[in-house]
């Protein structure tokens, strides 16, 4: 029984780090470094970008993401790629943006930086690539052949993204001590399909501890739009350290749900870590945790402005049908959905996310 441990090249946070990504290009080698940016911040991004870069900056092609990560936009940013001879993709903002940069990646073969601009999920870190429909829904899950290269976060500017998007990571980032527990107490395979060493749950508590603890002096860094220690502690949590937890100890339920809940109008428009944020509710009530125990967590939810139902997800409808059809589709589509120690099958998963959403309604 194999285990196996895996992490990008190197990690660098902090206030300011974007001026070091032409140092870091040029100890790869890079020479014609080919960025996609979020359309809604190139503008405002850019000229920092460009500074970052200094000499390499004049033999950089820069591009809009056209907005969802589908296997057509990939294949138009692989196009422009490989036209500019790009020798490093480089991802900068969300995770539907990185997800794009790094199935550039997959088809161009080239080395990836990847810049988050919002600390909304775990993805940076991680080999993974989500990609969409054109109507939202998940398609499928790819990977890269190995981790980022280099994941430069620079504090600065995820201090300054909108609140909600800092809430987000907040939400992916809790569950991942929990799901840790169910695929290694199930004995599945983390995402480099190998047994999770023991420093991946170990990451995955240190994950939910901080996030507890720090979150919501975090939150009025955010306010303030200046970062401070407990900013800094957060994002490292839910980016760094959640994305570790993740993709080497494996996910269970609470991942598994986004399946369902971005298949149904409404809760599709829900950010990731939202979403994940309601089926951690549903796979800890399916674990029977005690009363006290979700009392605490459902006040920190509170505190911070998770979602605890499906109309704070954004759904108006009938929710025992809408159940129905979340559990229905995770079931069928999820592939950690058996990650789980305990007896489950689709009858008990809806029934625990219509629970779910009447008690905390």
């Amino acid at each position: 029984m194999l285990k196996t441990f895996g992490s990008p090249h190197q990690y660098v946070q902090g206030p300011g780090a974007l001026a070091q990504l032409g140092a870091c290009a040029a100890a790869l080698g890079a020479r014609r470094p080919f960025v996609i940016v979020d359309t809604g911040i190139l503008n405002v991004l850019q000229p920092a970008l460009m500074r970052g870069l200094g000499d390499l900056a004049a033999d950089t092609t820069c591009v809009a993401f056209a907005g969802e990560c589908t296997r057509a936009e990939i294949e138009r940013l692989s196009g422009l790629a490989a036209t500019a001879g790009a020798d490093l993709i480089v991802g900068v903002g969300g995770g539907k943006t990185i997800d794009s940069a790094k199935g550039v990646r997959i088809q161009c073969g080239k080395p990836i930086f990847i810049v988050p601009t919002i600390a909304s999920n775990d993805s940076p870190t991680s080999r993974l690539v989500v990609l969409y429909t054109q109507e939202h829904a998940v398609d499928a899950v790819l990977r890269m052949p190995t981790n980022p290269d280099l994941v430069l976060v620079d504090t600065d500017v995820l201090v300054k993204a909108p609140e909600r998007f800092f809430v987000s990571g907040i939400g992916d980032a809790l569950s991942k001590k929990f799901e840790a527990e169910q695929c290694i107490g199930s004995r599945r395979n983390n995402f480099y399909d190998a047994q999770a060493p023991l420093l991946a749950q170990a990451v995955a508590n240190l994950c939910y501890d901080i996030v507890r603890q720090d979150a919501e002096s975090a939150l009025n860094a955010v306010r303030r739009k200046q970062a401070d220690d407990a900013f800094e502690r957060t994002v490292e949590a839910t980016i760094l350290l959640s994305g570790l937890a993740f993709e080497n100890a494996g996910l269970s339920i609470s991942h598994s749900l986004t399946r369902g809940l971005s298949a149904v109008p409404g809760s599709a428009g829900a950010l990731h870590g939202e979403q994940v944020a309601f089926g951690l509710l549903v796979q800890l009530l399916l674990e029977g945790k005690s009363a006290d125990f979700m009392a605490d967590l459902l006040a920190f939810y509170e505190r911070v402005g998770l979602p605890r139902s499906l109309t704070a997800l954004g759904f108006q409808g009938d929710p025992a049908e809408a159940a129905d059809t979340i559990a229905r589709i995770t079931w069928e589509r999820a592939p950690y959905i058996g990650a789980f120690t305990f007896p489950l099958d689709q009858g008990r998963l809806a029934a625990a996310i219509l629970e779910t959403h009447q008690s905390n309604s």
